[in-house]
Formats: structure tokens, C-alpha cells, sequence
């Protein structure tokens, strides 16, 4: 495999494109011969002459047909995966537990297809690891985002006209974008605390200079993929109960509870949020996979009848788009890297990386959860 192309996206929500030029460039010294979509990087502020002083070609959309590998950020649809040429390589976030259409389109096409939700969470793996560069950034921005929405200050100020309390933020999920969430709330002068289902986090909430809240919930614990389990129904509620009280109290909520393959657990009820103050505002970076609270719409900002504002942004990471596409264009190049021996791509199906993230080879799927 020697050509790679660059496709632009056509989801309007997103801004990122799947390589920047600086690892355009570091891929042609690999010995690939890169072409990008004309208008690919233009959101993310990478024009195309940026790409074309990086060694790239300017092509328009036609050139998939011809492409070794294909990198993309977001799915194709499945007329787009049709054109591509058999044999071929497609490398994205394919989102296979919902498209399964799409992995179908793929299996159908002959064309070899890695999703980049799939990549192990392992020490050699995390150069590559798109969920967690992006989450990192989802995290950042969901702080910055409340702060533009609510009506006060984040912190304590003592001015002549009074002292301002510094604001109450409440991290419900403590994972990558939970913990960027912490850190950045904490940057700001917030008062935050947080709680997750496994109690292995705790010390790493207090690093951070934060309040852990803990919740006897019995036994939980996490996957091998460093996800929390899911929870039983007698354990969620034990939860609700134990957040009340917190959610009451807080000026601010993100929530980042997700289950990997699985509908969002529903954290914040109607009743939390109806305790809440006139005026709070919370963040749910679940609501494109069903969604952490309760009335939260996905990309839509709702207004409850207490005056409680629900962020339903579904991509917030692509609200820095030159950053994210620095990093996923990273992801996408240490990918790349990786398999690269002696000039050559290589699909490696008994490397454990290669073989979790193939999710169609050889006109079949390869794996039955996707069937």
C-alpha cells in the first residue's frame, strides 16, 4: 500500500480532518504518496495549500476509487464505501456497534476496514488512541462551554464590592474527559467534586485537587478496557440518591458516563434536575449514545422550567478543530507508522492492535458482534 487518501467530511457538525499536513508530510517520508480532498483541512484552519508545500496532492472525491487507504474521521455512508476499490483500506471511527449497514458495505466491497473505536487500551496502543486524544479535549471544552453559558464568574474574587464565591462544578464520570474536566475547572478557580462507579479513581480525583464523593454502591468495578461495568438497577438508584444532594448544590454538572457498545446509563433524573438552582447549567457528553440526563436532546441546548440550561452538544471536541485534528492526524500517523515494515503497509491480523480494530476483511465481518 503506497497511496493514501485524505477524505473531506461531510457530516456538517464536523470540523476535523483525519491527517494535517505536518503528518502528511511525515507519512510521504514514510514512502506513501498522500492526496487530500481539496477543502479537507479548511475548517480546521489547513488550506490546501498547506497540504501541497507538505508533499500532498490536491485531489477531489473521485480519487477513493483509487486509494490504497482511506482515512477519515467520521463513517462514510454506505454508497461512498461502494466506490472504493477492492482491496483497499479504510481507517475512521465507524461507530460498529450502531452501523452495522456500514460494516456490511465494507465486508460487501472487499474493502479492509479498521475502526478506530476499537483499539485495545494498551500501553503500545495509546499513540493511537483516538477515544481518549479526543475525549481529552471533549472534557476541556465542556467546562469552557458552561462557562460561556452561565450568567456568573467560575472564581472567588474579593473586591471592594464583596467577596464572589468561586462556582460548585460536579464531574459525574471520571475517565479521560472527566478527568480533563476536573483539571480544568480546577484551572479556573471552580470548587469540584466528583464521582465515578469505581472507587480505584478516588486518588486520582484528589491529585487533581478535587472532592471525591462516595456512594456505597457494593461491588463494581471496571473492564479490561478500563470502562466501568454497568450497573444493576438497585445499584443506579442507590446512586441517584447519593447525587441528589450533590446536584442540588452544584452550579455546574458534566456528565461523561459512558458504556463502551451500549446505551448511556441515565444518571441525572427529571426530580435531580428539577432540585437543581435556577440558573445551573449541565454539560452531557453522552447525549449522542442515549444520554446521562434527563431531557437532554442531542445538539440541542434545552431550558428546563426551573431555569436549568442542558447541553446537548454531540461533537465538542470539534469546537477546537485545529487541536483535534492534531491529534486524531497523530493518531492516524503512529497508526500507520506502526504497521509500516521495510516501506510497506502491512495487515498484521495476529498483532492483538490490528486484529481488535478489523471489523471487515476478505469480503466477510470479523467480528459476529457486528453481524
Amino acid at each position: 500500500m503506497k497511496t493514501l487518501f485524505v477524505t473531506s467530511e461531510k457530516d456538517p457538525r464536523e470540523t476535523r480532518v483525519a491527517l494535517t499536513p505536518s503528518d502528511a508530510q511525515k507519512l510521504a517520508k514514510l514512502g506513501w504518496e498522500i492526496h487530500v480532498e481539496s477543502g479537507a483541512g479548511a475548517k480546521a484552519g489547513f488550506i490546501d495549500e498547506d497540504y501541497a508545500e507538505a508533499g500532498a496532492k490536491i485531489a477531489d472525491a473521485k480519487f477513493a476509487s483509487e486509494a490504497d487507504f482511506v482515512a477519515g474521521v467520521r463513517k462514510p455512508s454506505v454508497e461512498d464505501v461502494a466506490k472504493l476499490k477492492k482491496g483497499s483500506f479504510h481507517l475512521s471511527l465507524l461507530d460498529p456497534f450502531n452501523e452495522k449497514a456500514t460494516i456490511k458495505a465494507f465486508a460487501e466491497a472487499g474493502v479492509t476496514a479498521a475502526s478506530f473505536e476499537m483499539i485495545p487500551r494498551s500501553t503500545i496502543a495509546q499513540k493511537m488512541d483516538v477515544l481518549s486524544s479526543q475525549a481529552n479535549l471533549a472534557g476541556y471544552y465542556s467546562v469552557v462551554k458552561a462557562a460561556s453559558t452561565i450568567n456568573r464568574i467560575i472564581p472567588m474574587m474579593m473586591t471592594p464590592a464583596g467577596t464572589i464565591s468561586p462556582l460548585k462544578f460536579f464531574i459525574v464520570g471520571v475517565g479521560v474527559a472527566g478527568l480533563q474536566a476536573i483539571a480544568t475547572a480546577k484551572r479556573m478557580g471552580a470548587r469540584v467534586e466528583a464521582f465515578d462507579t469505581r472507587p480505584v479513581v478516588e486518588e486520582q480525583v484528589k491529585s487533581l485537587g478535587a472532592k471525591f464523593v462516595k456512594i456505597d454502591l457494593g461491588e463494581t468495578g471496571q473492564t479490561e478496557q478500563g470502562y466501568a461495568k454497568e450497573l444493576t438497577p438497585e445499584q443506579i438508584e442507590k446512586q441517584r440518591k447519593g447525587m441528589a444532594k450533590v446536584c442540588a448544590q452544584a452550579d455546574v454538572i458534566i456528565t461523561t458516563a459512558k458504556l463502551f457498545g451500549r446505551k448511556a446509563p441515565r444518571i441525572i433524573t427529571e426530580e435531580m434536575v428539577a432540585g437543581m438552582k435556577r440558573g445551573s447549567v449541565i454539560v452531557d457528553l453522552a447525549v449522542e449514545s442515549g444520554g446521562n440526563v434527563a431531557g437532554s436532546e442531542p445538539g440541542e441546548t434545552v431550558i428546563t422550567p426551573n431555569g436549568v440550561t442542558i447541553i446537548g452538544d454531540t461533537c465538542l471536541e470539534a469546537h477546537v478543530p485545529a487541536t483535534a485534528s492534531q491529534m486524531y492526524g497523530s493518531n492516524v500517523y503512529n497508526f500507520i507508522e506502526h504497521f509500516t515494515k521495510d516501506g510497506e503497509f502491512h495487515v498484521d491480523m495476529e498483532d492483538p492492535i490490528m486484529k481488535s480494530c478489523i471489523v471487515a476483511r476478505g469480503g466477510q465481518i470479523t467480528d459476529e458482534r457486528f453481524m
